[in-house]
């Protein structure tokens, strides 16, 4: 369910909530903003906390009151601790907003409010817009928890209380007038990324490529899009048979999901997303080992993000072209299942020797990159869970970024900074091309264990041609093993904010 948002316009001690939200900088002596009048009501209660250094505001640091005085309406009052003053920014402020609903759920609190004036002016020029965006999305991201299938809480845990309604706090009218459109946008990014995180979090038996092309059609309704969802018949015909190499060990009916969403002008060209869509990954017939095998369910994290981007493209109207490709298969050993050494004649026509059945992401973006090139797409972006190389070389707090565009890898590098989904750019320099070369094919699906992401990146590089073009490789940021603030254990979203922002910075050229 959809948090309930309002913007108030009011003096901050006269909120009546049954949680208070205030933030306050490290190192800071005395409360400032909105903390300030909330302690002057409080007869210098903050200020002397904070003097005797019991809260300093380190990052998500909290302290909780309970005020019992009528000139604070507020039932309970947590400070957040936000960090250093300079290093402030959007991401920060989701971070202390889902400190903050972690704290109210632990309290048992489905309602609470957030003072933003403060921070908004004194911070890297954030403004009022873009606070209520980050705390939208904050609130939202963390309040969600895919809890479909839980028939009953288990036998010692109480009924699980979630935040349902969040209010902004404004210090006058124009400042609610600048949250408004924040909020709206916040709404549909924080919307698009759940659902990519729901899908992700679906075991593969509901997620199936036939489920996410469901999704998809739904897209489409939503948002006036055309959609078009080829079988395993139709790849066939059209000579998809990178898709259909990985496909072939399983029943489940593999698909490719296109959409395309008609907001620019007519004949502009559009930009692309593609997705990886592995709804399952065993390895095939280079089998996985079975520890943790059930984590391969988040192999569809890229298409999940592209359907969740399309989503909220679908609420925001860009004014835009584009065209989302999502490749969706399981891949399954079985008597038809392709072999370590066949050979595959791709959608592009290249040939493919396939050295390694558990590579089988590139596979399915090597079709439908090429694919893609039919829309002349003015630039494009790939999102898979590709390598497990990434993870070792960037661990779990970048995207590995890669590309054959300098600008549009700046591009992107920069909208991750905003967005909070961060990229480490890899290089795709020409000898590591010589690690995929191949005795019997064009070229091998592995180049060995050495720069095993970015001769990945190499192989998806050989079929997109000369068009403008980035590869994500999220395999180390598209789930959690751990909670973070504002996120939950599991699946994380990623790219989805990064796709919506970049599409928003494109349209508004």
């Amino acid at each position: 369910m959809p948090l309930d948002i309002s913007i108030r316009t009011d003096t901050v001690p006269a909120v009546h909530t049954p949680l208070l939200v205030l933030q306050h900088f490290e190192d800071d002596r005395q409360p400032t903003g909105a903390a300030a009048a909330v302690d002057e009501a409080l007869n210098g209660l903050l200020s002397r906390l904070m003097s005797r250094g019991d809260f300093r505001g380190k990052a998500e640091e909290t302290l909780v009151l309970y005020p019992g005085q009528a000139d604070v309406a507020a039932e309970r009052v947590l400070l957040v601790g936000i960090g250093k003053r300079e290093s402030y920014a959007m991401q920060g402020l989701r971070k202390a907003v889902g400190t903050a609903v972690r704290q109210a759920e632990r309290m048992r609190v489905s309602e609470m409010a957030v003072a933003l004036g403060h921070v908004e002016r004194t911070s890297e020029h954030m403004g009022a817009y873009f606070a209520a965006r980050g705390a939208v999305e904050g609130a939202a991201l963390a309040a969600w928890d895919y809890r479909d299938l839980k028939t009953s809480p288990g036998e010692d845990d109480e009924p699980v209380v979630r935040l349902q309604s969040l209010m902004l706090v404004a210090s006058n009218q124009r400042e609610a007038d600048e949250m408004q459109p924040g909020v709206e946008v916040g709404q549909a990014v924080a919307a698009g990324e759940n659902l990519a995180r729901e899908l992700a979090a679906k075991p593969a038996n509901l997620a199936t490529p036939s489920h996410l092309a469901d999704v998809a059609r739904e897209i489409a309704r939503d948002g006036d899009m055309e959609i078009t969802v080829l079988d395993r018949a139709a790849m066939e015909k059209e000579g998809l048979r990178g898709i259909l190499s990985v496909a072939a060990g399983t029943e489940e009916e593999p698909c490719f999901i296109v959409l395309r969403y008609h907001g620019g002008e007519e004949g502009d060209q559009p930009l692309a997303l593609v997705g990886k869509g592995v709804t399952f990954d065993t390895g095939g017939i280079s089998l996985k080992p079975p520890e943790k095998m059930e984590e391969m369910k988040y192999d569809m994290a890229g298409a999940a993000a592209v359907l969740g981007a399309m989503h909220a493209v679908a609420r925001l109207r860009p004014a835009i072209n584009l065209v989302a490709l999502v490749p969706c298969t399981e891949n399954l050993p079985s008597g038809r299942a392709t072999k370590p050494g066949d050979v595959v004649t791709m959608y592009s026509g290249k040939t493919v020797e396939v050295i390694n059945t558990d590579a089988e992401g590139r596979m399915i973006l090597a079709d439908a990159l090429a694919y893609a090139r039919r829309f002349q797409p003015q630039a494009m972006i790939d999102a898979a869970t590709l390598t497990g190389s990434v993870v070792i070389a960037l661990g779990h707090e970048a995207i590995g970024l890669m590309g054959n565009d300098g600008g549009l890898i700046d591009q992107v590098r920069a909208v991750g900074e905003r967005t909070g989904e961060r990229c480490w750019p890899l290089p795709l320099w020409d000898p590591y091309r010589k690690q995929l070369d191949s005795e019997v094919a064009d070229l091998k699906n592995v180049g060995g264990r050495p720069a095993g992401s970015i001769t990945a990146g190499w192989f998806l590089k050989e079929f997109v041609g000369d068009i403008p073009w980035v590869h994500l490789d999220i395999a180390g940021t598209a789930y959690r093993d751990e909670p973070a603030s504002y996120l939950r254990k599991g699946p994380t979203g990623v790219p989805t904010r990064l796709f919506i922002e970049w599409i928003r910075e494109r349209a508004s050229r």
